[in-house]
């Protein structure tokens, strides 16, 4: 793939997963205050090439990403991401039940977080109950 079609497919994924909900400066802000052309690289490197591969779909990536930012306890990417998933269709009962399979491997603090950050996340969208009650 030429740098052109590289560009447009890290925009159109870029789209996708960030384009609407959670009002906040995405990481590649911060990168390119210390280095445009470094901050463009690894854009086109997470967004235009390894997110937009097809061996997995945007909502199992973003799954996936959302467990090993949880576990991690990286509250600020978990924001994102857990934005970006349900942006892409990740359906919410699921989001929350990765988040209580992360206590297995790294403790119940990093559950509590998760889900914090993930109630935060759907008031800001507007979702939040996700059903009448507030249970999901």
């Amino acid at each position: 793939m030429n740098d052109e079609a590289i560009r447009k497919k890290t925009q159109e994924t870029a789209n996708k997963l960030f384009g609407k909900g959670v009002k906040m400066d995405p990481p590649y802000l911060l990168w390119k205050e210390f280095d445009r052309d470094l901050a463009n690289d690894f854009s086109k490197f997470i967004t235009g090439n390894l997110y937009s591969r097809t061996v997995l779909t945007l909502p199992e990536r973003q799954m996936a990403a959302c467990a090993m930012l949880a576990a991690i306890r990286a509250n600020d990417e978990l924001k994102l991401h857990l934005n970006a998933a349900l942006n892409v269709g990740c359906d919410p009962r699921k989001l929350a039940e990765i988040f209580f399979q992360v206590a297995t491997y790294s403790g119940m603090p990093a559950v509590n977080e998760a889900l914090a950050v993930y109630r935060d996340v759907l008031k800001e969208r507007g979702e939040w109950p996700i059903e009448k009650g507030g249970r999901l």
